[in-house]
């Protein structure tokens, strides 16, 4: 995927989630922005490439900053096998990119180890908008959510949310990965229902 197809999809993401969140439907979305309802379809279907005053008009209509649009909240798990590994030369070797997010102001990296039978610290639920990215240096392990939890081999990556409950099991002799923790530089947005006040 490129850079730009990159944002494309984490704009889509927002976009939608942001609208979802206030139960608004594409047609009431693109009546507070003054957008067409096409453009705003393409926007979070990521085919769209939007302009910086496009992204001002749906922050506005949406009651967000467009910084917000542009900052990686919760997703689904996300997965990088080692057997699809793809190595970029770099002039002085080769470097393998595992995982790219926007947005970002706190950062915590870490090396997990285990042994067969450990469970890793059972994962303090993090802020609102936390990611948690982890490479298997050695071993295998179950990660992840408790609701949507993967195995990992030596070699592979894997992104999930931070903030709900997540737990790593051993599944080997030994284990060692290394962790990163990321936090938003901003709050996340309130869910439906609740204040609004200070957003």
């Amino acid at each position: 995927m490129t850079a730009a197809s990159d944002y494309n999809h984490l704009v889509a993401r927002n976009v939608r989630r942001y609208r979802e969140e206030r139960a608004l439907s594409l047609g009431q979305l693109a009546r507070r922005s003054g957008l067409s309802k096409q453009t705003l379809s393409k926007v979070e279907q990521g085919s769209g490439n939007p302009t910086v005053d496009t992204l001002a008009m749906i922050g506005a209509a949406l009651d967000v900053s467009p910084r917000r649009l542009l900052t990686e909240w919760g997703t689904p798990v996300y997965v990088d096998r080692h057997v699809n590994a793809e190595w970029t030369e770099t002039g002085s070797g080769e470097e393998r990119l595992l995982d790219q997010i926007y947005g970002f102001g706190y950062v915590r990296t870490s090396i997990l180890r285990l042994e067969k039978g450990q469970e890793g610290p059972a994962g303090d639920v993090q802020a609102p908008g936390a990611l948690l990215h982890l490479f298997v240096i050695r071993g295998r392990l179950r990660t992840g959510p408790l609701r949507d939890p993967v195995d990992l081999g030596a070699g592979d990556f894997a992104r999930f949310p931070a903030d709900v409950p997540y737990r790593h099991v051993c599944l080997a002799p030994r284990v060692l990965a290394h962790v990163v923790t990321t936090l938003p530089q901003v709050p996340q947005v309130n869910p439906i229902g609740a204040s609004t006040t200070n957003r």
